[in-house]
């Protein structure tokens, strides 16, 4: 039985978690529930599942939690200092780090340092952080479970080959909503549109960092972490149908692809079941739905958060921090229609220009960079949309 702590079970992955949970309720325990502000869902999930905690980070909203589960046996907390704390208690085998953006940062630290298993769904960790939580990761001889379907891909495609020197990588891409259209077209577009993801259901931020091909830069500095990897070993190809979720070449040519349909809830099973796979009853590929598989390079000149993406990585330090924060300001900014969807990207370089850069952060460098960058964004993004679109 593994001991299973969700941070942000309440969203898109932490759900599926659950799920996961439920159909395999003699392997895995739910033991911490954290959420930030959906209360409501967070109380039923403990009803149904008892973990030993929750973690409400709101703490408007912890008397309503600790009210409605008051003699279930969860104990309730609040804040986000609670999360940081309640990782390290001493039956958590693995944590699921599934909290949006920046935040999941000082947890996954924390959870590390106490020896815990990371099963990890918050790539924004690794983005801003990565040279910090991959030693300490060696350090404390803890693993690092990839959840993104791209990650875990690669993850699955490494299996067995150890030894065998890679050559690149290739992270697929869908393309996402507006895969094709030009410059003048996303002046236009709504936050409705941007939401509307052609193969995937996910939280709202993710879903607009995939229109705008942010989530595959960010995924890009991911996998750089994640696998050790050179900056020319990781290119991003665009396929539409998202079966393929990414591939490995190794030195003599040969290409390993991990397939499958568009399902979270396959990456996440293996990352808490690892090294094991087991059984469970998800829709099965069929091959014959799926005559032709397509492939294309991305357009990172209309696209240019990609590109962005890949600057910040070249250039190291806390750059990939600094388009981390930019970007999640951006996006709030779209999502409450503030700014318009390509003038995410000039935020982003703007404060990649004007944020102080760093060669060589330490943590309190990171939380002073993120803190700095959030401000310049917001500063940015309340300027007239016009000003700040191509």
């Amino acid at each position: 039985m593994k001991h299973i702590a969700i941070l942000g079970s309440t969203g898109s992955i932490g759900t599926q978690a659950l799920e996961v949970i439920e159909g395999n309720a003699e392997l895995f325990k739910a033991h911490v529930l954290t959420a930030q502000n959906n209360a409501a869902l967070l109380i039923q999930q403990c009803l149904k599942f008892r973990p030993t905690y929750a973690v409400i980070c709101n703490t408007d909203k912890y008397t309503e939690v600790k009210e409605a589960l008051a003699g279930t046996g969860t104990e309730v907390l609040a804040g986000h200092q609670a999360v940081k704390d309640i990782v390290t208690d001493s039956k958590i085998d693995v944590v699921l780090t599934a909290m949006v953006g920046f935040s999941g940062l000082e947890p996954t630290i924390n959870a590390i340092k106490a020896g815990k298993d990371i099963a990890l769904a918050n790539k924004e960790t690794l983005v801003v952080a990565g040279e910090l939580i991959t030693s300490l990761a060696k350090e404390h001889n803890v693993k690092l479970l990839p959840v993104d379907s791209e990650h875990s891909a690669i993850f699955q495609c490494l299996a067995g080959e150890e030894n065998n020197p890679i050559e690149k990588i290739i992270i697929t891409a869908s393309g996402g909503p507006f895969r094709g259209k030009t410059a003048q077209y996303l002046t236009e577009v709504t936050r409705n549109e941007a939401l509307k993801h052609p193969n995937w259901v996910m939280g709202a931020k993710i879903t607009i960092d995939s229109a705008s091909l942010m989530n595959k830069g960010l995924e890009v500095i991911e996998a750089k972490w994640l696998f050790d990897l050179a900056l020319d070993q990781i290119e991003v190809v665009v396929h539409p149908q998202s079966i393929i979720h990414s591939m490995v070449q190794f030195q003599d040519g040969s290409i390993k692809a991990q397939m499958g349909l568009p399902d979270m809830k396959l990456p996440i099973q293996y990352a808490l079941a690892y090294p094991n796979r087991i059984t469970n009853n998800f829709k099965r590929f069929d091959f014959t739905a799926y005559p032709t598989l397509t492939f294309e390079q991305p357009d990172t000149k209309t696209f240019r958060n990609l590109d962005l993406a890949y600057q910040a990585l070249a250039k190291g330090g806390n750059a990939p921090c600094i388009i981390n924060a930019a970007n999640e300001i951006a996006v709030a900014g779209f999502l409450n229609n503030e700014v318009g969807f390509l003038a995410m990207s000039n935020v982003i370089e703007t404060c990649m220009d004007q944020i102080t850069f760093m060669a060589d952060p330490v943590l309190d460098d990171y939380l002073n960079t993120d803190k700095e960058t959030r401000i310049l964004a917001q500063q940015l993004v309340q300027q007239m949309p016009d000003a700040l679109t191509i």
